[in-house]
């Protein structure tokens, strides 16, 4: 689905514009993976597994505004790619009152309010979808990530053992997060 632009204040006092992805975007996203990969170790890659390409980030990108079931928020400041977000929904019918969410953002913008507007705009969409609760990873060691989450609703409720390990031999837990709506 195609999120609607929408500008927002920040705590600094800035205006980010939150809105969905469109194919122009697609150069600017793929430099976004690499950099945040870059940044930290708490995304699943690092720069250089970010191997897709030009074409096939506008198909994902298509895919995301026509399907009824996932939704991408992008975050721009001073014209600039701050972050996204994502909410993707399941279709089963056992499992269509749950949703996962993901969310990354560029080191610059931390600590703005950013996350916390995504969230309330995922938590807005969830719920008009009929969604009781969205679910996420966060791996250990992401402070930041944990405060986050914790402070939306979020709660650990298990965690994979040796679920990531670093190219320096480090092995991290990743723990399973839920908030119920």
């Amino acid at each position: 689905m195609l999120y609607p632009a929408k500008t927002i204040s920040l705590k600094n006092g800035k205006e980010a514009v939150f809105r969905g992805p469109c194919k122009e975007d697609a150069a600017c996203l793929l430099e976004y993976l690499r950099k945040t990969a870059e940044e930290t170790d708490f995304v699943l890659r690092y720069p250089e597994e970010v191997t897709i390409n030009l074409e096939q980030e506008e198909r994902f990108i298509q895919s995301i505004n026509q399907s009824e079931g996932n939704v991408m928020i992008l975050c721009e400041v001073d014209g600039r790619h701050a972050g996204n977000c994502t909410l993707q929904l399941h279709d089963k019918l056992k499992v269509r009152h749950r949703g996962d969410v993901a969310i990354a953002l560029r080191k610059d913008f931390w600590g703005m309010g950013i996350g916390t507007a995504m969230f309330e705009e995922l938590f807005r969409i969830a719920r008009e979808h009929g969604i009781r609760q969205l679910e996420l990873e966060v791996i250990e060691g992401n402070e930041r990530g944990l405060a986050l989450y914790r402070k939306m609703g979020f709660r650990v409720y298990g965690e994979r053992p040796n679920a990531i390990r670093l190219k320096d031999g480090t092995l991290l837990r990743e723990y399973l997060m839920v908030c119920e709506l």
